[in-house]
């Protein structure tokens, strides 16, 4: 047999191992299909059958096979033992398994080992596939000394896959430095500093799918959130966790989690940029519990032919001790309103020689004097109540905002009454600052934070709360911040997150943008005001073709003749300009016949999209047409920021087309 034939004989045992897999996984997803439909029979009880009903729905959805992923994309051989690395478990009917789910501390070797550090592995192999048919693979034996790292065929031509539709897993090219961070301790809480194409996002999303494999049950109690910058960006990466089998992440934008009132109203810049400032937690922690006052009168409650009386000093000492307990101030108050309580309950067993019925101990928690003495020393707020007083009163806060200040935030016409209220969006965030000094938030397991440059204070507080008790995975790029208030300094908003322990992790080496485009974009950095390392990328495929068009006027004729050029080649398209260019150029496209989309339009399946540069952070397109930058500068206060997010969205190509001047530090040496 000629080594041609040896290998065909492989390749074909290979793929009849892939069919065996798939049905193997098949039998697995119908036996959890038969178990949820009789559940109810098998079950003792009707809790208990409810139960397992979610639990094998769940279940079901986990085993789902996309027949265009691949099931399995790489082997070790340890010894005289093979294993298949996939997407997750598969067993065959005995329960031995056919393949190893990557996160599996034994598949931990296929990302680590090396020819200093085999870790007992023989032969390393990568599958190649073409639509979830397995068409060839490579190995690297490492008891020989053959390691290929990047120069891996297999490895280089999965990372460079023509992008459509949502993100993709990385599970078959993650890195040892990717690796490292994605099998983190669930008690630790990291920062992943990651220039463009370092595949940051990706490390965030397998962590939580890698934490949620080893901390199943613990996670599914407390729960895993996903926070990201926008709606694009949210579908974006969708289909990440469930091609992994984790159906039950929550994902959300940061509007989205402290939408407790709909944006009924909009703010100046300097109204915004204020209510983000972290001294507004200041503001309203006085306007609450300047709300407190000492008790003045005792308290007389009659009851039957019994009349029981609490004087001014033991009151006082109640409403002083739970200050003291820092509690939320709802949770105090009803401290409060339990231990007055307490003490009539203590009067009336003396004087009876009874224990008061439940009954009673209900009666007397909401009887006039009780209640009036709670109004009058712990008044009950609601957290609009609080935002609306303090934005109308912003004298509330004492000294924490000057005289101006104070007046940018105050609202000139202040609201009849705290329903009719209308909120802005920067009110959210104060809301639910509120809210969380009143209750007490529920907290995640594990949070992962992407795009978190631009988290302001007030926002950062508004995840610290939600994460109080579990870890985070803060993801984002310094150079990168596009908001008013983005951070230079990770220490910051970490501090403000409540774990100014969290380890900061940087990644510098791209995959994914191209060497030219990674190379343009870096000359933007020192004009960034942040210190941050260059990227550096592995790809020295790519093009990039800067365009100056000397007329203004035939610009979008240019743009839209690069939208065809770019449609002979596969892969997506996105023609990214400032927002207010955005309807003008898909009206171009409407009129040249050419379909179209824009990243919110998530049914249409349309190659092309017109993407405006505000919402273009944590995307990526094969081809990006660049649509005068400096327009896109211009538009906003860090918009040499934003340009440097516009840039370096492309994987394959870029194409920067301008009839203005390019900004300065894009112009060539």
């Amino acid at each position: 047999m000629t080594a041609t034939d040896e290998l065909d004989a492989e390749l074909a045992a290979e793929r009849t191992h892939l069919t065996e897999s798939r049905a193997a996984l098949r039998r697995m997803r119908d036996r959890a299909q038969a178990l949820f439909s009789t559940g109810d029979k098998v079950a003792g009880d009707s809790y208990t059958a409810e139960q397992l009903g979610r639990h094998m729905a769940r279940r079901v959805k986990e085993l789902a096979d996309d027949p265009d992923t691949p099931l399995f994309f790489g082997k070790l051989d340890i010894e005289a033992e093979h294993f298949h690395i996939g997407r997750r478990h598969v067993t065959d009917d005995a329960g031995e398994p056919m393949v190893l789910d990557w996160r599996a501390p034994l598949s931990r070797s296929f990302y680590r080992a090396s020819v200093r550090d085999p870790q007992n592995i023989r032969t390393r192999r990568r599958f190649g596939f073409v639509k979830g048919e397995l068409t060839s693979f490579e190995d690297e034996h490492l008891d020989r000394g053959e390691e290929l790292g990047t120069s891996s065929r297999i490895l280089t031509a999965e990372i460079e896959r023509p992008r459509v539709g949502p993100m993709r897993d990385i599970v078959a090219t993650i890195q040892p430095e990717q690796d490292e961070l994605v099998r983190a301790d669930l008690a630790d809480s990291i920062c992943v500093q990651g220039a463009p194409g370092t595949g940051k996002t990706a490390v965030g999303l397998h962590r939580a799918a890698y934490l949620l494999y080893l901390h199943r049950e613990r996670l599914r109690k407390s729960k895993v959130l996903i926070v990201g910058p926008n709606t694009a960006f949210l579908y974006y990466i969708s289909a990440v966790l469930p091609t992994l089998g984790e159906v039950e992440v929550l994902q959300s934008t940061l509007d989205e989690l402290v939408g407790r009132a709909p944006v009924k109203a909009g703010d100046s810049a300097a109204a915004t940029a204020l209510k983000h400032d972290v001294r507004m937690a200041t503001a309203l922690h006085r306007a609450l519990w300047n709300r407190i006052t000492k008790p003045a009168d005792p308290i007389m409650v009659s009851d039957g032919s019994y009349r029981w009386r609490i004087d001014v000093e033991p009151l006082r000492r109640i409403v002083d001790e739970a200050r003291r307990e820092g509690l939320p101030y709802a949770v105090g108050r009803e401290r409060v309103r339990a231990r007055v309580v307490g003490l009539l309950q203590r009067q009336s067993e003396y004087r009876t020689g009874n224990s008061p019925s439940e009954t009673w101990l209900r009666r007397m928690s909401k009887i006039g004097p009780v209640t009036e003495f709670l109004e009058a020393t712990w008044p009950a707020v609601t957290p609009e109540a609080l935002v609306v007083a303090l934005l109308t009163e912003p004298e509330l806060a004492g000294d924490v905002f000057t005289e101006e200040e104070r007046d940018t935030i105050r609202w000139v016409k202040p609201p009849k009454t705290v329903k009719s209220a209308r909120f802005s969006a920067a009110d959210l965030v104060l809301l639910d600052e509120a809210a969380g000094l009143l209750e007490r938030e529920v907290s995640f397991g594990h949070v992962v934070v992407d795009e978190a440059q631009d988290l302001s204070p007030m926002q950062a507080r508004a995840i610290a709360r939600r994460s109080e008790h579990g870890s985070i995975t803060l993801l984002g790029d310094l150079a990168q911040g596009t908001a008013p208030w983005a951070t230079t300094d990770w220490r910051d908003i970490l501090a403000h997150l409540g774990k100014p322990e969290a380890s900061v992790v940087p990644l510098t080496v791209g995959f994914r943008v191209p060497e030219a485009v990674v190379t343009l974009a870096n000359r933007l950095l020192p004009a960034l005001g942040v210190n941050v390392p260059e990227a550096v990328s592995l790809r020295r495929d790519g093009d990039l073709a800067v365009i100056g068009v000397p007329a203004a006027a035939d610009l979008d004729a240019r743009t839209m003749a690069e939208v065809t050029a770019a449609l002979t080649h596969e892969g997506s398209v996105a023609v990214i300009a400032a927002d207010a260019a955005v309807d003008r150029l898909r009206a171009h496209l409407d009129a040249a016949g050419i379909e179209h989309a824009t990243p919110d339009d998530v049914d249409n399946p349309a190659r092309v999209l017109v993407v405006p540069a505000t919402i273009v952070k944590g995307l990526e397109y094969d081809h990006v047409i660049v649509h005068e930058p400096a327009d896109i500068v211009a538009a906003e206060p860090k918009g040499l920021n934003r340009l440097y997010v516009v840039l370096t969205r492309a994987v394959t190509r870029l194409s920067v087309l301008h009839s203005k001047p390019l900004p300065e530090a894009l112009t060539l040496p």
